[in-house]
């Protein structure tokens, strides 16, 4: 087992920061969604794979001849960053900052720099910036690797491994909100990404796994992030958070009991490396209204799965080949009409209440 003394970590910070940008062209603005959209279409209608390369307000981008697979009719590429944005999409603009970027200036001087450019072309501001996704990582370079998918205690309940040449490379806990990778950055870079730059960051060229979570915006506003003032001062209750309830890494053992084997090296290292960052004290925040709707909206997948059920039945019954949702509807609401007791009806929603609001949390 690698032991404390071996364990080296070469860096940690953000690798992927998504930003949603709530501003509109002023009236005096040399921003121009209107002169954009015909160059795409023209960039279209040309065929063009690469774009056209143009400037805005000192800022030289790529404007590509497609929309964004998120909605966004304009796609406009920096070495810096990504910048997708439409007239009348919510918020206007959506910005990924790119991992080289992010460690070479840090997210804050991106931000600003970003930000001063927008006032330069006359893009007010309606309403502060809001957090999308960020990636917090930790690289490590270890001597071997003594863990695998087992090793990992995790509140997710997906995950998967993946391997190359019969050695573990990259394993993965979560697909939502959050989500955990353990990985062989060295071979991922190889392969992959070609980020051949953090070589010099980390001073070394082998043996370097890299610890990374992807948060998003549902679990940064539970604990009070959402512009870049509140990451810096909360995103040490966040990483305390991920590292001490959230997920772990273990060294197995004889009990059945998982969650009581040994944490392994790595993850009391990285715990000791997260004690250090800043937190303001906020524990978590927690959004009922979003929660209470989040229950609901499963109970409706459910109803609705139940309409389909119901349909293929009448349709047998009836000796129908189609039968409509709003026709389910009707026999359904003939059916409950008929079971439905007022009396019960009170006592049993009341007593649901009761338990939805006891555990709401």
């Amino acid at each position: 087992m690698n032991s404390p003394s071996s364990l080296r970590i070469l860096l940690s910070g953000l690798d992927t920061v998504q930003v949603a940008y709530y501003r509109h062209p002023s009236s005096k603005a040399t921003f121009s969604f209107a002169a954009l959209m015909l160059e795409k279409e023209r960039l279209r209608a040309s065929k063009s794979r690469t774009g056209s390369e143009i400037e805005i307000g000192g800022l030289t981008v790529q404007l590509r001849g497609y929309g964004s697979k998120s909605g966004y009719p304009l796609v406009l590429d920096h070495s810096d960053f990504t910048i997708e944005c439409g007239e009348f999409n919510s918020p206007a603009f959506f910005v990924t900052f790119r991992s080289e970027a992010l460690w070479r200036s840090g997210v804050l001087a991106l931000h600003e720099r970003l930000m001063a450019w927008a006032d330069s072309v006359g893009l007010r501001e309606v309403r502060p910036e809001s957090l999308s996704r960020v990636d917090f990582t930790f690289d490590y370079e270890l001597p071997s690797v003594d863990f695998d998918a087992d090793s990992v205690v995790s509140m997710s309940a997906k995950d998967v491994m993946y391997r190359g040449d019969r050695k573990v490379q990259t394993i993965q806990f979560g697909k939502g909100d959050i989500v955990l990778r353990l990985y062989d950055k060295v071979t991922e870079i190889q392969e992959r990404s070609d980020k051949v730059w953090l070589f010099d960051l980390w001073g070394v060229e082998k043996g370097v796994w890299r610890i990374e979570w992807q948060v998003r915006k549902a679990v940064l506003r539970r604990f009070g992030i959402r512009q870049f003032a509140d990451l810096f001062e909360q995103q040490g209750a966040l990483l305390r958070y991920l590292v001490h309830e959230h997920d772990s890494l273990r060294v197995p053992n004889r009990d059945s009991n998982r969650s009581r084997w040994p944490l392994h090296p790595l993850w009391l290292d990285l715990a000791e490396q997260i004690s250090c960052f800043s937190s303001q004290g906020v524990a978590r925040e927690i959004d009922q209204q979003a929660i209470l709707h989040e229950r609901l909206t499963r109970v409706a997948i459910a109803v609705y799965g139940y309409h389909k059920a119901a349909a293929a039945l009448i349709a047998i019954m009836e000796g129908k080949e189609r039968i409509s949702f709003g026709d389910t509807q009707a026999h359904l609401r003939a059916l409950l009409e008929r079971l439905h007791d007022p009396v019960s009806w009170y006592v049993d929603v009341d007593a649901r209440r009761r338990k939805f609001y006891l555990n709401a949390d």
